[in-house]
């Protein structure tokens, strides 16, 4: 919660066309989203008074960004905003102005009287920004100025994800605009309970989950990262199958040529959707040799395809080529979802590419040498 000297009126303005103040700064109000149902009038001006339910847009909206459709403008503008019916003494909850972190909050506001204060992360959810330094001192203390929050609450507590705290110097932010930082619960959906409760966070509240489920949502973003990548190097296959003894012939891409993009398709599900979904299961702390693993286990499976006659290699040689290359490519994409994990540190990411990213290179390039060399074997 945030504590402010001043008063807000706490009410109700018709429902006009009026957006979040502070887009530009803190200046005037701009055109309403349909997600806002009216204003609501305080000391310091007008504030967009938020839904609490989302519509099919909203939710169609966040499916899109899923496949990071329009991802980096899925954005609100910051300033401040009011859920249900807020006094001056209502608490204030800090957020990004990502909209799917925005929308998942109000969506968990039914029932619940508060005053949002969207600082500008440009468009990055509270924990990347956190790390970014966009969800930082710097950006909440001018925002807190910004809208004039003194003005409108009448307290000086403000409620803080915790996944926001790695960017946020609570100490910082009290002496530069006399607001207390009291850190929320991990998740949006514990948040009504806690402020039900005086703000106390249970022990269970403050654990970060990385579930099944949580890892699922993330995975299409990262089967679309490298999409295009995987497409270039599909179709360089492809051609490449074409080779031979004999010269070039065409018809060789409807069998080597196919096997290859399939074989390559298998390690691009393998590292971006199947490592991220058997995360905990397999072995080893690193992303990049959880990839790897599975990289070898689609290795086995086509090497049992093989032993039972589905004549996946020509030769010997075209096999070892893939050993190489199964790994390498599913431990590379494996690796890119340290960025969507909680299960690791900027530092520790750092420290794996110095050894992975050579590794990865150096496995790739003897796999396509001797598939090249295979060609003509």
């Amino acid at each position: 919660m945030t504590e402010v000297d001043g008063a807000a009126t706490g009410k109700r303005a018709a429902c006009c066309c009026c957006g979040p103040s502070g887009g530009d700064g803190g200046g005037s109000p701009k055109p309403a989203a349909d997600w806002s149902v009216g204003t609501i009038t305080t000391a310091a001006g007008e504030a967009p008074l938020v839904s609490t339910t989302l519509t099919a847009r909203d939710r169609l909206g966040g499916w899109r960004v899923r496949w990071a459709i329009g991802r980096m403008n899925y954005r609100v503008d910051p300033g401040l905003y009011a859920a249900g019916d807020p006094t001056p003494a209502s608490p204030v909850l800090v957020t990004a102005n990502y909209k799917l972190t925005f929308d998942r909050l109000r969506s968990r506001l039914a029932g619940v009287d508060a005053w949002l204060l969207v600082l500008d992360t440009r468009g990055i959810n509270v924990w990347c920004a956190a790390g970014k330094g966009t969800f930082g001192t710097e950006e909440l203390v001018q925002r807190i100025e910004a809208v004039r929050l003194g003005e409108v609450v009448s307290h000086r507590d403000l409620i803080v994800p915790q996944l926001g705290a790695t960017g946020v110097s609570a100490h910082l932010v009290r002496e530069r605009s006399g607001f207390r930082v009291r850190y929320g619960p991990v998740r949006a959906a514990d948040l009504p309970a806690c402020l039900r409760d005086g703000m106390r966070v249970p022990p269970e509240a403050r654990r970060v989950r990385f579930s099944l489920l949580d890892r699922l949502v993330l995975v299409p973003v990262e089967l679309t990262g490298f999409l295009r990548l995987f497409l270039c190097v599909a179709a360089g296959l492809l051609l490449l199958s074409g080779l031979g003894p004999d010269g070039y012939a065409m018809e060789r891409m409807r069998g080597p040529g196919v096997r290859g993009a399939l074989l390559l398709s298998a390690a691009y599900l393998g590292g971006a959707a199947l490592t991220p979904i058997l995360l905990p299961w397999i072995p080893g702390r690193a992303f990049s040799l959880k990839g790897a693993w599975v990289g070898l286990a689609l290795l086995l499976v086509a090497a049992a395809l093989q032993w039972a006659g589905a004549g996946l290699f020509d030769n010997l040689m075209e096999a070892a080529a893939w050993a190489f290359l199964l790994p390498a490519v599913a431990s590379f994409l494996a690796m890119n979802f340290t960025g969507a994990s909680t299960f690791t540190s900027l530092s520790g990411v750092r420290r794996e590419m110095r050894w992975a990213v050579p590794a990865q290179v150096a496995a790739a390039a003897i796999g396509l040498f001797l598939l090249v060399y295979g060609r003509f074997a």
